[in-house]
């Protein structure tokens, strides 16, 4: 007798229809083969398979068991293929009758028939609704993330007992209830409020332009100026994560295996912190099977990098890519894949290995040349892709030490960057760009119109500051984040005019 239950494959991000096609027949020898490039975990299934059934109380087909995992040309792995793999040959043998048309199955067997959670439950629910598949059958511990898409009936499975109830009419299993967004994502979170950083007023309007609009910064000064802290208390002044963006980033994280326990959703936006003796595929991404970097785990939210020039040189030049079209495709010999990576980068860097050079407190014990090799670990095409660079020199002790010096909130400045950020969604509503730092050349032309005095102070600046072509549009774009935050429909001289002040002074950085 012929089986067929729909499962499904994530390749990159996206979910791909797998048919599971089974056969048990009578002639020939006993036996239990699956075909259609599985790989080892799939392989393996079969001792979870048989040995689920046959503690659930169902019996194993004494005869030739034949599963064909189509389309056979498609690289299958993972346990997720367990539940469906398990179903087929209960239908197949005869012993469940089921209508399976229109129902989607995945989940990881335990030997005792219970379902285990399973990696990349949000994409495969969002193929199952875009395949026109009503019923989704998981594992029960999965079934919120599932029911973050609309539109699916989404049935939590614990054992592959209860789904045999189910199915034949015993007990029925009750949908799960569609879970609501807004009840999902809570406030923005970070380690430290602007509150409690004591000075650095020009390192915070940097962190607040950055927030509003999606730039890069670039964090510079002596050890102990507070560049960590500034860094860490961004992500108190992101805006708000809406629907979609928060899908795309609980599919990577769902894939990857990072979702937090129990959680539905990624809830806020990422902050990503990888030491500096990461690696190139840790950045980036990779694998033998692809798999997403921190790039892509940074996805509309931070990747900090402290102890900037501490980083390979290779990991930071891979780095450019990703800057630049906020995606990163990697091709390996099993396929070539693309993640989004859309990120705040955060660079924090002291002026020299020993730190001090500058400094009014300490001697700087580097020598000329260590110095020189130090800065340019950081390469002329990297600081042109960083939209604001920032000195942030050492906090005085007055500053320190004093209770009247009262810091504005990260609340108050995030409700600021909330603002701004909503007139970047009204302007940008028809196209997939969600902050000005994404937009083309031709959507600076369309949306950031200067007048005469504006386009005199920048032939100035190019001319003076040497500015590239690439920094002289960055420029433009960060004069419509300040005029968005100070509520301006056209950018103004000054706004220009302080975007200007955020371009690096000397020659290295």
């Amino acid at each position: 007798m012929l089986a067929k239950v729909f499962s499904g494959a994530t390749v990159g991000l996206d979910g791909v229809l797998v048919e599971v096609e089974v056969d048990v027949s009578s002639k020939g020898f006993p036996s239990f083969k699956i075909v259609g490039l599985p790989n080892k975990a799939i392989e393996e299934a079969k001792e979870r398979v048989f040995t689920a059934i046959r503690n659930s109380g169902a019996k194993f087909p004494d005869h030739r068991v034949t599963i064909n995992l189509a389309p056979a040309n498609l690289p299958k792995e993972g346990p997720a293929y367990d539940l469906p793999l398990a179903v087929g040959i209960l239908i197949a043998s005869g012993q469940m009758a089921a209508n399976l048309k229109e129902t989607f199955f995945l989940g990881e067997l335990s030997l005792d028939g219970s379902l285990r959670h399973t990696n990349g439950v949000l994409p495969l629910a969002l193929l199952a609704k875009k395949k026109k598949l009503k019923k989704v059958f998981l594992p029960q511990v999965d079934a919120s993330e599932a029911a973050v898409v609309g539109g699916l009936k989404v049935y939590p499975i614990p054992n592959l007992v209860k789904l045999f109830s189910h199915f034949s009419g015993f007990k029925k299993v009750k949908p799960f209830p569609k879970t609501d967004f807004s009840s999902l994502v809570s406030d923005p979170q970070a380690e430290f409020d602007l509150s409690e950083i004591k000075g650095q007023e020009f390192a915070k309007r940097a962190l607040e332009i950055s927030a509003a609009g999606g730039h890069n910064l670039f964090l510079k000064g002596l050890p102990g100026s507070g560049k960590t802290m500034l860094a860490r208390s961004l992500p108190g002044i992101l805006p708000d994560l809406t629907e979609e963006e928060a899908l795309e980033i609980t599919k990577i994280y769902s894939i990857t295996g990072n979702l937090p326990e129990k959680s539905a959703i990624v809830k806020n936006r990422p902050f990503r912190s990888p030491h500096h003796t990461v690696s190139q595929v840790g950045i980036i991404g990779g694998g033998a099977r692809p798999r997403p970097g921190e790039v892509s785990l940074a996805h509309r939210g931070v990747l900090f990098l402290d102890e900037f020039p501490e980083f390979p040189r290779s990991v930071l030049e891979s780095l450019r890519q990703p800057m630049e079209d906020g995606r990163v495709t990697i091709s390996r010999a099993a396929g070539t894949v693309t993640y989004p990576a859309e990120f705040i980068l955060i660079a924090a860097s002291n002026p020299c290995p020993c730190g001090w050079l500058g400094s009014d407190k300490k001697e700087c014990k580097c020598l000329p040349g260590q110095i020189i090799r130090y800065q340019k670990k950081i390469s002329g095409p990297i600081l042109d892709r960083i939209d604001l660079h920032v000195q942030v020199p050492a906090v005085s002790v007055e500053k320190l030490t004093s209770d009247n010096v009262i810091s504005e909130s990260s609340k108050s400045v995030q409700k600021r960057v909330q603002v701004a950020r909503d007139q970047q969604g009204q302007r940008f509503k028809k196209t997939k760009i969600k902050a000005n730092s994404e937009m083309k050349n031709k959507d600076i032309k369309k949306h950031c119109l200067l007048d005469k005095d504006c386009l005199s102070l920048l032939r100035q600046a190019v001319s003076q500051m040497n500015l590239s072509a690439r920094a002289y549009f960055k420029t433009i774009k960060i004069a419509r984040t300040i005029a968005d935050l100070a509520g301006e429909g056209k950018i103004k001289i000054i706004h220009l005019a302080e975007a200007l002040q955020y371009r690096p002074k000397d020659q290295f950085y």
